[in-house]
């Protein structure tokens, strides 16, 4: 019952669209897209990756 509220998203990078990362969130606490400052290995900088379905 309480995996329900935790769920597996994808962050991609918003300069070159590439889906880099995996992370958990709670829907609940972030009913909202995610949007996070990560590493790029393709654009080799950070940039800022959001979520993606």
């Amino acid at each position: 019952m309480a995996s329900d509220k935790r769920i597996k998203v994808t962050l991609a990078c918003s300069e070159c669209k590439q889906r880099n990362y995996n992370t958990m969130k709670n829907k609940k606490n972030d009913p909202d897209r995610l949007e996070m400052n990560k590493y790029c290995r393709f654009c080799k900088k950070h940039t800022s990756h959001k979520e993606t379905k």
